[in-house]
This record gives structure tokens, sequence and C-alpha cells, in this order.
């Protein structure tokens, strides 16, 4: 029997099966269908014709638009019909035909949704994705599976992200790019190839960064990616002078962490 609570609000030509959780306040609109492992927060609201299956979680106060379809298993030749999960966290925005999928066994089953996203008409979370918080994702962005996006990242309409990359916290993708090797922090990519094109200032300014700092971001971007050596080698000779630059160290630790795909620069990938 599904546990609802006596304050939810359930249309009755919706379909909510045994053993759902239904949270205090929560709305359920017309042809809707919530499945039987389902746990929907305080104050979620799925409007008509959405649907919430699998082992999936919905935060508070998130809402779901029509035809979107959460939870859906991960599109993947590797599943197995295996029990992995989805979690999405509180006051997401969930546009019409949004879909997103439960993990893979062979990555720990998990694919994570942070809180106060919003979700434009037909983009997409694979399998094992990390989506942090406060990010935007406009209309058909696709994100392969196992991508990484950071707090506050913008992907552009249309743009794609292939699996594994990760892209930094508070960049921006352009509309229709093709994101194939990973974004630093604060940096902006466009074109298909993508190509990195400096760093997203109106995002800085817009997020209350100092002009001084933000100078001198730019003065480390500039040594990274003009310097005679590589750029981790670049990278790690500045690290001294900007140790005190927060945004700075947050570039350059993301630039040395281990990772599957390579990092996106101004020239990589371009045809010469």
């Amino acid at each position: 029997m599904s546990n609802i609570a006596e304050s939810a609000r359930i249309h009755p030509m919706a379909a909510v099966d045994d053993g759902a959780v239904i949270g205090e306040g929560v709305k359920i609109g017309p042809f809707c269908h919530v499945g039987p492992h389902v746990v929907l927060h305080a104050n979620v609201e799925l409007l008509s014709n959405a649907v919430v299956t699998g082992r999936t979680v919905i935060g508070k106060g998130t809402r779901i638009f029509p035809m979107a379809v959460i939870g859906g298993d991960p599109q993947s030749v590797h599943h197995g019909g295996e029990e992995t999960t989805l979690t999405v966290g509180a006051n997401c925005t969930i546009r019409e035909g949004v879909t997103m999928n439960t993990g893979t066994a062979d990555f720990g089953g998990q694919t994570i949704v942070g809180d106060n996203n919003l979700f434009l008409a037909n983009s997409h979370v694979a399998h094992d994705c990390r989506v942090g918080n406060h990010v935007i994702m406009s209309n058909n962005v696709m994100l392969a599976g196992h991508v990484v996006i950071e707090d506050r990242v913008i992907l552009g309409g249309g743009s794609a992200v292939h699996q594994f990359t990760r892209v930094g916290r508070q960049a921006f993708v352009g509309g229709l790019s093709a994101v194939s090797y990973d974004v630093i922090p604060y940096g902006m990519l466009n074109g298909n190839p993508g190509l990195l094109s400096g760093l997203n200032v109106v995002g800085m300014t817009r997020a209350g960064i100092d002009r001084a700092v933000i100078h001198r971001v730019r003065r480390a971007y500039k040594a990274i990616f003009e310097g005679t050596a590589s750029v981790r080698e670049n990278a790690a000779a500045i690290r001294e002078e900007y140790a005190d630059c927060e945004q700075v160290i947050q570039i350059l630790d993301f630039i040395a962490s281990d990772s599957d795909r390579a990092l996106s620069s101004p020239t990589r990938g371009q045809k010469g």
C-alpha cells in the first residue's frame, strides 16, 4: 500500500502505484504515473502526464511538467535490470519532455541531481551523471552518461556533453556546442568542436566576484593557456602566486584532477 500524506492532492485520473511514498502538500495532476519505488517529498508538484518511475527520490518543492519521464532505466547496453537509483534535489523545475535516467550497476548505480536547478524542455540527464546546484540546462541539452556538471553552470540550447566529461563550476556553454573535453571552472566554451573562448566574465560579475579578482583570474587563464609548457605544467607553475585567490585555485585543482577526458582549450580539436 502507498504511504500518502493526508494533505497530498492526487487527481482521480492519476495512477500512484502501491509502495510509493507521497509527502505532505504533494500535488499530482491528471494522467500522471508514479511508480511503486518512488518517493516524492513535501510540496512536489507533478502537472498532467508526468511520469516518475524507478527507484527515484524527488526533493521538496520540485515541479515536474507534462510529458517528462523521470527515473527511467539507463539507456545503456550494459544495463541488466539492476535496481539502480535517481535522486533529484529540492526546488528544481523540470519542464516539458525532460528525461532523467537511473544509474548503472557497474558505476555505483546512482544518478544524482542537486538543488535549485532548471531543466528546460526536452533536456536529458543520462545514467550516472552528477549535476550540482543552481544549474541551468536550456532546451534540448543532452548529457551523456557519467557527466559531471558543477554548481551554477549554464548550458545553452542544443548543446551536447560527451560521456565522462566534466564541466567546472560557473562555466558557460554556448548553444549548439559540442562539449568533447573537460571545461574549466568559469570557462566559456562555444562551437563544434567546442573551443574555450575565455572566461564567463558576465556570470562571474553577476555572482558578485570583485572586478580585481576577475582580472587576476584572467591573468591566470592567460598564463595557463598561453604559457610555453603544457597546460598542466603552466597551471602547476602559478599555484604559489595565486594561492590566495579562491577562483584560480578552483581552476588549478580542476586541471590537476584525474579525468577520463582531456581539457578543452582555445585550440584543442580545431582544424588547422
